[in-house]
């Protein structure tokens, strides 16, 4: 059974807000960590929502009803190097840290991302964390009713702010968000400076198995996606099938290290005209190294 299909039946089972109503807030216990010298670090209450797949399917963030299967197959193919690049003997932490991009708007990315990150959540082994690094639109925050929530620009604007106790954890197990935060002055500015790279350690350092996923802007259109090249991470390019100009996927990929190119999604691989955003996905590695 897919991760949608288990999802969605425990929907079922449970009262559904209604359509468009704020997800309900739960406050859950400390959690304790291991710390320096075999000591146990007490970490803040983390704040928690519950995850209308009702509403997500409303707002086409997941695959319709009945492509549940098929795209969890997709995503399944797409996770699969992304895990096991990160649980390698010699994995370093920017394994851990996967940017999801495009060349332009409206290729899928967040889509991708959000997909993809529930995938990872149905593994065993490992945890997931989103980050909403699409500044300029803060889609993923919105479509969690985050908007307005503390998080990422609000790390980079404050440096004496724990970005982790920024995450928002939710009933799903081993799925957490980090939202784009309040507007600030000077976003790109604070994305190209050293605290960016600072908050991308820290979001690994305590959570040796957790993939961290950045939802962010077409590397084309916003100067903040190209500022993320700094992080030490591996990056996700997602492009769609008979839209994206050639053109424009070259010119993005020549922005990056191509040692850090994991990968190109193809959304709507083949798809005949006319099916829709839904049709299929293909996935190609790139490069020798993963």
């Amino acid at each position: 059974m897919s991760i949608i299909e288990n999802a969605l039946e425990k929907v079922r089972r449970a009262p559904t807000a209604p359509a468009g109503s704020a997800a309900p807030t739960l406050q859950a216990p400390p959690i304790e960590v291991p710390g320096d010298a075999g000591q146990r670090a007490i970490l803040p209450p983390q704040r928690r929502i519950s995850i209308d797949f009702n509403l997500l399917r409303a707002q086409g963030e997941i695959p319709e009803a009945g492509l549940e299967r098929r795209f969890a197959d997709y995503y399944r193919e797409i996770k699969r190097p992304l895990v096991q690049a990160m649980l390698a003997a010699d994995a370093g932490a920017q394994s851990r840290l996967v940017l999801i991009t495009s060349a332009l708007p409206g290729e899928g990315k967040t889509f991708t991302a959000l997909n993809l990150a529930l995938s990872v959540a149905r593994e065993r082994d490992v945890s997931v964390l989103l980050v909403d690094a699409d500044l300029p639109k803060g889609h993923l925050s919105r479509t969690f009713g985050l908007q307005g929530t503390p998080g990422l620009l609000d790390a980079l604007a404050d440096e004496a702010a724990d970005v982790e106790s920024l995450v928002v954890g939710t009933d799903i197990r081993g799925f957490e968000i980090l939202p784009a935060g309040n507007s600030v002055e000077g976003v790109a500015e604070l994305v190209a400076s050293a605290r960016m790279g600072q908050i991308a350690t820290r979001l690994t350092a305590r959570h040796p198995r957790r993939l961290v996923l950045f939802d962010c802007a077409p590397l084309l259109a916003s100067s903040e996606a190209r500022a993320l090249k700094q992080i030490p991470g591996q990056f996700l390019i997602v492009t769609r099938a008979g839209s994206t100009p050639r053109q424009a996927l070259l010119d993005a990929i020549a922005l990056l290290d191509k040692t850090k190119l994991h990968g190109l999604v193809l959304n709507d691989a083949h798809a005949s005209r006319g099916d829709g955003y839904y049709a299929h996905y293909g996935y190609s590695g790139y490069g020798a190294k993963p």
